[in-house]
């Protein structure tokens, strides 16, 4: 089999769909040959997503941070389109504050999303997986999981957590054949990116990513340059296909070496 058809015959779910990095892995899972139920919170974005790839492509709302409607929402998956072979945690919320000055409320929804969200969309997904035997989930976390950032630490805390779960979960699930590994992206080029720079001066605010900024204590991109989605799409694929079948419990940081793997 080729890599344009590692999924041939697969039905993948993927939450976050609507744009950037989840849109982007709806793509490269459907363009491999998936069937792909594709999520998001409300339909912008997934219109366009509607019955693309030949029909393969199946769009939802979903508010992941609800566990009743998550639940329901993959019954009736699988119900309908057959038991889901990957998961794919994408949907995330961004929150940006000194921590002197960042709200109760503003930590809990993004915890919400960040966390909650991949512990109630991985808890229904992996009980189907192992009782079959197989699957693979991915959670898409983030670099600043693994190093502190100034005015990030709701973000970078909520997405730690989400990495340790998700190791935790793929010990358990091992012994039944399900696999469950993470995506660490870097500066990427979506709307989560754009919004912390400052307006009318993008192209500055993109050189300061690749050059780092000592004030804040941010190395730069070591490979001169900030990712594209495809980038982070290309290594979730490879991460849920068989060609990493003896892959489990790792957390792949594509981030163009900006942490020095701190």
């Amino acid at each position: 089999m080729t890599a344009e058809q590692d999924f041939a015959g697969r039905f993948a779910l993927v939450t976050g769909a609507g744009r950037g990095i989840g849109e982007a892995v709806v793509h490269a899972l459907a363009g491999r040959g998936a069937r792909v139920l594709a999520t998001d919170l409300t339909e912008d974005g997934l219109t366009a997503l509607a019955g693309t790839y030949e029909g393969r492509v199946t769009a939802r709302t979903l508010d992941v941070t609800d566990s009743a409607a998550v639940e329901s929402l993959v019954a009736e998956a699988e119900a309908a389109l057959g038991p889901l072979d990957v998961a794919v945690n994408v949907a995330g919320v961004l929150s940006v504050s000194p921590v002197a000055d960042l709200p109760d409320e503003e930590w809990t929804a993004t915890f919400a999303v960040n966390t909650h969200g991949v512990f109630h969309v991985s808890r229904s997904v992996s009980r189907r997986m192992a009782a079959r035997g197989s699957g693979s989930i991915v959670t898409v976390a983030s670099n600043a999981a693994g190093i502190p950032r100034t005015n990030m630490s709701a973000y970078a805390a909520s997405k730690a957590a989400a990495v340790m779960f998700t190791k935790c979960l793929g010990l358990e699930v091992a012994s039944a054949g399900v696999r469950c590994n993470t995506v660490s992206p870097g500066s990427t080029l979506t709307d989560m990116q754009r919004g912390m720079w400052t307006v009318g001066a993008e192209e500055a605010s993109a050189r300061g990513v690749v050059e780092g900024d000592l004030a804040t204590y941010r190395t730069g991109i070591p490979l001169g340059r900030i990712a594209n989605p495809s980038d982070i799409a290309d290594a979730v694929a490879f991460l849920a296909s068989d060609r990493a079948r003896h892959i489990t419990m790792h957390d792949l940081y594509v981030d163009g070496g900006a942490t020095l793997r701190a």
